[in-house]
């Protein structure tokens, strides 16, 4: 939300969880993220053995370049081209881009499609109103028998009050996703797991909510 010098109204608050505004974020030289594997994603998928995974948001590509480094074959998707081309740079560069490739498609509208994966991740995505819940169920028709569905997002915090209304309100606890899913699933962890974060030089505690389930029938 850098750039703007007043509090943003509510139309261009919403308008930042849409693809344009992503666009444009990608379009410089400025690298946005780390480029490290989200800590949760290395807590759960380094005890699974390697297959398939669909990384679903992936940005810049830190996470599917981790998986792709562990042995997975790995599907990147996110709604921006430009965070993709950006991604799959990445992945040439870190020598692991024979094992990845890249899906343009918004995961409020994503269909499964008759395609399926071992692990199907997303990290930070946070849809307005309450939308996770149906992302969530989306995204779950995607995972394999035996396979895995690993879902992180903001916690709700009196550490994120910089943000606007609507961002506060896109973030969700792990059972709040709980009703979105679909039968056949079996809930491994769903919790909020602390975290600090340094944020203009200051140490913040947040949490991760963070929801692990598995396929079973």
């Amino acid at each position: 939300m850098s750039g703007h010098e007043h509090p943003l109204t509510d139309e261009e608050a919403a308008a930042v969880f849409e693809p344009p505004a992503w666009e444009e974020r990608y379009s410089g030289e400025e690298t946005l993220w780390s480029g490290d594997p989200n800590p949760q994603l290395v807590a759960e998928a380094s005890g699974l053995t390697p297959g398939t995974a669909l990384d679903v948001g992936c940005g810049e590509g830190g996470d599917v370049i981790w998986l792709a480094g562990q042995g997975w074959t790995v599907t990147g998707a996110d709604f921006s081209a430009n965070g993709l081309a950006r991604a799959a740079r990445h992945a040439e560069q870190a020598g692991v881009g024979d094992r990845t490739d890249w899906w343009q498609v918004d995961a409020r509208a994503f269909a499964a499609g008759g395609r399926s994966y071992d692990l199907v991740t997303t990290h930070y995505l946070h849809p307005p109103d309450g939308g996770m819940v149906e992302v969530a169920g989306r995204l779950a028709e995607a995972v394999a028998l035996g396979g895995h569905l690993l879902i992180v997002g903001h916690a709700p915090s009196d550490a994120f009050t910089h943000l606007t209304a609507g961002h506060r309100r896109a973030m969700f606890l792990a059972e709040d996703l709980l009703p979105g899913l679909p039968d056949g699933l079996e809930a491994l962890v769903v919790e909020q797991r602390p975290r600090t974060v340094t944020r203009d030089g200051v140490t913040v505690d947040i949490h991760d909510s963070t929801l692990l389930v598995r396929r079973t029938k």
